[in-house]
């Protein structure tokens, strides 16, 4: 995984780059992960995909199946959510550079797609999902 690491140096020198560009201040996160997990679920909401009871994951927007990439990291995991960078279509439609996350933080940083659903209104399937994309997401 040499070469994730040094594209994970490339990204983060271009954003120094950026930072002081701009004359903003770079502060660390320190061990706070949760942090940087949040800032990544803030920019690839609509990558959000849960684990489905049957296999591999759905993706929340169109619900595909997808699976975690072999060379990930999580890929024995099975976190429940989680954000992937991209889908690569193999002999099935994998999600590379994947990220677990919390459900609850779909609707925090994207009330406009995501939203809670009325428990009271749901079948039993759909109470399990916890959350669901809004229906018109597009015309607020």
């Amino acid at each position: 995984q040499a070469r994730a690491m040094r594209r994970a140096q490339d990204v983060r020198k271009q954003l120094v780059t950026i930072m002081d560009r701009y004359k903003m201040d770079i502060v660390s996160a320190g061990r706070n992960f949760k942090k940087v997990q949040r800032s990544v679920t803030a920019g690839y909401f609509t990558n959000a995909a849960k684990k489905d009871p049957q296999e591999g994951y759905k993706t929340m927007i169109e619900g595909n199946p997808v699976y975690i990439h072999p060379s990930s990291a999580l890929f024995n995991k099975n976190p429940e959510w989680l954000i992937y960078h991209e889908l690569v279509m193999t002999t099935k439609e994998y999600m590379r550079a994947v990220m677990s996350i919390e459900p609850k933080w779909l609707v925090e940083l994207a009330p406009q797609f995501y939203k809670s659903a009325d428990p009271n209104r749901m079948t039993k399937a759909k109470r399990m999902m916890k959350i669901e994309p809004l229906y018109d997401r597009f015309n607020p």
